[in-house]
């Protein structure tokens, strides 16, 4: 199955080792990703806030780019960029006037004929829990993990088509079909501070120390992501958490496609699991999974 690919600016910087494992993974599954050769920034948060015509433009532009291929679907893993793809995807739809505004500032026309798809919730629906189960060759037993979707994955309009968005299932589902053990609990969609890192640092650590507390309190070995912004905030920040509230908390954060590249026997240096400030593999190896 071939579709269009939308790395997004993070995957190229900070978020690399989510790109890296990203293609292992979608390679081994038999998902053909189509990348755009021309592709920018699509905007994110930061554009939307400020000029609404700049954001559709900027995500108009590489839906168009993705449009030129043959392709019918476009997957992004980052939930930012796939909800402002498709959030651009629909606002053209329903708005003539705003369509041929944004006709005017890229040159592009976009004749809105794809489906825009977060990763993860793209593998769940399309590609299913059978073909991933079927492809595990070291199951993640005895691993206990914690899903964290966001809040910008599964609330309404979000980037997933969650059916219940305060409880969101299909990263619990994936893991489990990887073998392990997913835990409950009720912080799936808690803002983790996002992108106000730098203007509120205090607010950030605030909002991720709560989350990380009550997941080692839940007895995770791991917090599993789909967000590069999420776990830039929940991995990079656990130091100075500990240094504000005078904690030890110590819990890896690694993206979802890493462990599903793990339990496909895939070594953890293809994945760049040593790219992440606390290290995943003394937990892994402590837990039995690796050698």
């Amino acid at each position: 199955m071939k579709v269009g690919y939308y790395p997004g600016c993070s995957l190229l910087g900070t978020a690399k080792p989510y790109d890296t494992s990203t293609r292992y993974v979608c390679q081994a599954i038999g998902l053909e990703l189509e990348e755009s050769p021309d592709w920018t920034c699509c905007g994110a948060s930061p554009a939307l806030k400020m000029n609404n015509l700049l954001s559709v433009s900027l995500a108009a532009r590489n839906l168009a780019l993705i449009e030129k291929t043959d392709v019918t679907d476009v997957v992004a893993p980052c939930p930012f960029c796939s909800r402002r793809l498709k959030n651009a995807n629909e606002e053209l739809d329903v708005d003539p006037e705003l369509k041929k505004k944004v006709l005017e500032v890229t040159g592009l026309q976009i004749a809105g004929k794809l489906s825009v798809h977060n990763l993860f919730a793209f593998i769940r629906s399309h590609i299913g829990l059978e073909a991933i189960r079927s492809r595990v060759r070291m199951p993640l037993k005895n691993v206990q993990v914690i899903p964290y979707y966001g809040c910008y994955v599964a609330e309404p309009g979000g980037a997933s088509d969650e059916s219940d968005p305060k409880n969101p299932t299909s990263l619990d589902e994936i893991m489990r079909a990887l073998g392990a053990t997913v835990l409950d609990w009720d912080f799936k969609t808690e803002c983790c501070g996002a992108a106000l890192a730098l203007t509120k640092t205090e607010k950030v650590l605030e909002l991720s120390g709560r989350i990380i507390r009550e997941a080692e309190w839940r007895g995770a070995d791991l917090i599993v992501v789909v967000c590069p912004l999420c776990q830039a905030n929940l991995d990079t920040r656990q130091g100075d958490i500990n240094s504000r509230q005078k904690t030890r908390h110590e819990i890896p954060v690694v993206y979802f496609t890493q462990l599903i590249g793990l339990a496909m026997g895939l070594s953890p240096s293809k994945l760049e699991l040593n790219h992440h400030m606390i290290d995943p593999l003394p937990v892994l190896r402590k837990k039995g999974f690796l050698a």
